[in-house]
């Protein structure tokens, strides 16, 4: 039985954009094409009531209305959702209309719409805009880490994902809404914030009920398959829900020789595990799957990951070349003179550079510098053929032009940024991900999309491209990309995204913190700790070295983005913080200066 949803209608601007409050506590804006008196919902009419509805109006309106009337409403938390992300933002802070500036409200405005029956299967949306979908997923993959990239080493080598790129999409601001793998991960199967699925650090399972857009598939009679690294549920490799062929392993696995739960009986298995996961998923894709039916795959590698290990016919690809460091590594006046105490601090902690210089510190076994720098790109080469392989088996095979590939990273990953070697924070290099989309057959030409796409898109974007409709209880946070890949862009399209992390009793270095991003400023604010926030002009400091938090002439920005960061937080019900009851090692010393 899917829960009743109440929407709320309670405030309208003169430009037909009003906020509203749903039973879960969301609110962001509905933009009503129509006439206030009467508006249309996926086909169906409601009178609208001008009034102001408290929450015990609501619930004797809940009681009033018969279960026949209440079957006829289908405005649920789902479409309430997908409605007010037609907007960049709530009326109550943001109009576009009215410059970023409040407007006194005229208007209280009462919907009530509930749904009481039992949530229908999925169904076909739409003629679908691919037959198949390939789903490949890397680890801590730094957005320019592609030869094709403009700020990548010029002497890395990733050949298979610039011919991705040449024939498909390069979704060029690609952004996570947490940078941390099982948050990201569940992101990215759920559509939703982690303050919605609630899987906050890398110890815990995900919640019971949880619903991955995997099921949705295989409601629509799509076969799914998982390979590779799942994580959630650390030292869980079962099988999970929505997926009719799985191969996984316990938590991080390891860079060799990986036993694989498969399908719920475990296997050992020799030699690199990028390689073996390829295998793995290719044997599916040839031997194991239906013939007849349209499938799936969701290819999920642990590469590359630290400790950066590579394939053995890798190990000294790029010792040899010269890195060029960023002008952030250095622990200079003019890096940290205007930043929060905790990022000049955390480069002592187990995620900072100068902790690397200690040797083995805590037992950790963190190379020079300059030797995990050239493993990671050597670990980003040998992923790179395995996409290659794969790739060459959906030709081999006769599947390339009937099926949608999707390539993306899980987090950004410092590499001496600011001091650090991790992710976590909203700096760039953090939260920033490699995102490239080849339609079936591939473009002629190569086309690249300046939007920001998130990893909350990613589960309505497949739903759409294989033409089926998300479950109510789905409650995607994220939208459909799809209209990119055709070389239009959706309606109102977001011009900013929403950052989250939770501080973690295991790796204490970093506080728990909250962003908002527009194209050009970054607002963060710090919870938890005496310090201040920080605020980046990506135009003119794109390396966020100079915080502007405490520059007079950026006062009136800096409040005006903070207010809209907490409303928007607010109103999707992000700032009930967890706490969580310790679990696993605990990495808290430093290195003192």
């Amino acid at each position: 039985m899917i829960k009743p949803s109440v929407v709320i209608a309670s405030q309208l601007c003169s430009h037909g954009h009003y906020t509203h409050v749903n039973s879960r506590g969301f609110r962001g804006g509905v933009f009503l094409e129509k006439p206030p008196e009467k508006q249309e919902f996926s086909g169906h009419l409601f009178n609208w009531t001008v009034g102001t509805l408290t929450a015990g109006t609501t619930a004797k309106l809940q009681h009033a209305a018969s279960p026949r009337k209440l079957a006829s409403l289908t405005a649920s938390r789902s479409i309430a959702r997908t409605q007010a992300s037609r907007m960049p933002s709530p009326c109550s802070s943001r109009c576009p209309s009215h410059q970023l500036r409040r407007q006194p409200l005229l208007v209280a405005l009462g919907l009530l719409a509930l749904l009481c029956l039992r949530g229908q299967p999925p169904t076909a949306a739409a003629e679908p805009f691919a037959k198949n979908v390939v789903f490949i997923l890397s680890d801590d993959h730094r957005y320019d880490f592609l030869s094709c990239h403009p700020a990548a080493p010029q002497w890395l080598e990733t050949p298979h994902l610039d011919r991705l790129a040449a024939e498909g999409v390069h979704f060029a601001n690609a952004f996570v809404t947490t940078s941390l793998c099982s948050p990201s991960r569940a992101s990215i199967l759920t559509g939703q914030y982690m303050h919605h699925h609630r899987v906050v650090d890398n110890q815990r399972p995900v919640p019971a009920g949880t619903r991955f857009f995997a099921q949705d598939l295989q409601a629509a009679e799509i076969e799914t398959a998982f390979v590779g690294k799942w994580h959630m549920g650390h030292d869980d490799d079962s099988p999970r829900p929505g997926f009719d062929h799985w191969a996984s392993f316990r938590g991080q696995g390891t860079y060799t020789d990986p036993e694989l739960n498969i399908n719920g009986t475990r296997q050992q298995f020799t030699g690199y595990t990028t390689d073996v996961l390829t295998e793995q998923a290719t044997r599916w894709l040839r031997e194991e799957r239906t013939a007849d039916k349209r499938f799936c795959l969701f290819l999920s590698y642990k590469a590359v990951h630290y400790p950066f290990e590579p394939a053995p016919r890798h190990q000294h690809r790029y010792d040899d070349e010269a890195i060029d460091w960023p002008e952030t590594r250095g622990r200079t006046e003019r890096n940290y003179r205007t930043q929060p105490n905790w990022v000049r601090e955390r480069r002592y902690s187990i995620h900072g550079i100068d902790h690397m210089e200690t040797g083995p510190f805590d037992k950790d076994p963190v190379p020079d510098l300059d030797a995990l720098y050239h493993r990671y790109a050597a670990c980003v080469h040998g992923l790179d053929e395995n996409v290659g392989r794969l790739m060459a088996t959906l030709q081999e095979t006769g599947l390339a032009d009937d099926t949608l590939v999707i390539y993306m990273g899980d987090n950004g990953f410092h590499l001496g940024e600011h001091g650090f070697y991790d992710k976590r924070d909203a700096f760039e290099t953090s939260i920033r991900v490699p995102l490239i989309a080849r339609p079936p057959g591939g473009l002629p030409e190569s086309r690249r999309v300046e939007a920001m796409l998130l990893n909350i898109d990613i589960a309505p974007t497949i739903l759409e491209a294989m033409g089926v409709r998300p479950d109510p209880r789905a409650g995607h946070d994220g939208r459909s990309g799809l209209a990119f890949l055709s070389g239009s862009e959706p309606p109102a399209w977001r011009d900013h995204m929403l950052y989250e992390y939770h501080w973690e009793w295991n790796f204490p270095a970093t506080p728990t913190l909250f962003a908002l991003r527009t194209d050009r400023y970054k607002f963060v604010s710090h919870h938890g700790i005496w310090d201040i926030d920080a605020l980046y002009d990506l135009e003119t400091d794109p390396h966020e070295r100079h915080n502007l938090i405490s520059v007079p002439a950026f006062q009136e920005l800096a409040a005006e983005l903070r207010s809209q960061l907490f409303e928007e937080l607010e109103a999707s019900g992000a700032l009930e913080v967890p706490v969580r009851v310790p679990a696993g090692e605990r990495l808290d010393q430093r290195k003192l200066p």
